[in-house]
């Protein structure tokens, strides 16, 4: 399997996530890709826009969500899993906090694991992650929105317990992404101090992944439903990215493509075509 290291360069450009829901009740786009057919013409669609990487959730984390069996989940994502590694070759993650969930997925030829409980909902998903030597990203989340402390001092304790727990099952450092989980275990409030502080999450020196697309932060600030919020989604997008971050898991990926262009080509100062 290949590493994180293998898959991307950072130094070169900020990758763009396209988003996959195969579930019928994602708070964005539920029900709109939930057959074969429209769904690999959707992952088309997404890696002709630009898309990096292909991110299949069947699983909706909504607030309120319901949550679903492994057998469920697993009957959901592996065909899609199946349909994508058979037509297209970028990666595809699978968007699941469950072990065995994520070792059918790996077995199915997923390439990385994608856990919204950064490995600390179940210790078992750290062991099947390092059984395969897979690519992992680890989302800061918590149950409430209280914190102790400083919150990026809070996130910065989790992600490094995340870490922690993942060298610890074997999973090489290298081969480990970090998630700040913009709108989990956070206030609209919270988010947007999170948002204007991402840099100071890069002392921990491994890359890091930005989702904010359509959220409902962005979506109390502009009083606007989820499929009209992407310039929101894009004013984030470009902060993130002149704050470090180094992949943007979006539903709307040309527009954001073409803004992490930009954007990469200002900071970069340097125009590659």
């Amino acid at each position: 399997m290949k590493t994180v290291k293998e898959m991307f360069d950072f130094d070169k450009k900020t990758y763009i996530m396209g988003i996959l829901n195969v579930t019928p009740d994602s708070f964005s786009d539920g029900d709109s890709w939930n057959n074969i057919n429209s769904a690999i013409n959707h992952a088309e669609e997404m890696i002709r826009q630009g898309a990096d990487i292909i991110d299949v959730g069947g699983e909706s984390t909504r607030p309120g969500y319901t949550m679903i069996s492994d057998e469920e989940e697993i009957q959901r994502t592996i065909p899609y899993i199946r349909a994508l590694k058979e037509r297209f070759d970028v990666p595809v993650s699978i968007d699941t906090y469950k072990p065995a969930v994520a070792e059918a997925a790996l077995k199915n030829g997923v390439d990385i694991i994608n856990d919204i409980w950064g490995l600390q909902r179940d210790p078992e998903m750290a062991t099947v992650v390092a059984k395969y030597n897979a690519p992992v990203i680890v989302m800061h989340n918590q149950n409430t929105t209280e914190y102790d402390g400083d919150i990026i001092g809070e996130i910065k304790r989790f992600l490094n317990k995340s870490i922690e727990i993942a060298t610890s099952h074997g999973v090489g450092r290298e081969n480990i992404i970090l998630d700040p989980g913009i709108g989990f275990g956070k206030t609209p409030e919270q988010n947007l101090q999170v948002m204007r502080r991402l840099s100071e999450l890069k002392v921990i020196g491994l890359p890091i992944l930005l989702g904010t697309s359509r959220k409902s932060t962005i979506g109390k600030i502009l009083n606007l439903p989820p499929k009209e919020r992407v310039e929101g989604t894009l004013a984030t997008s470009v902060i993130g990215i002149m704050q470090g971050m180094n992949i943007l898991r979006v539903h709307d990926v040309k527009e954001n493509y073409r803004a992490a262009k930009v954007t990469d080509a200002i900071l970069k100062g340097k125009i590659d075509g």
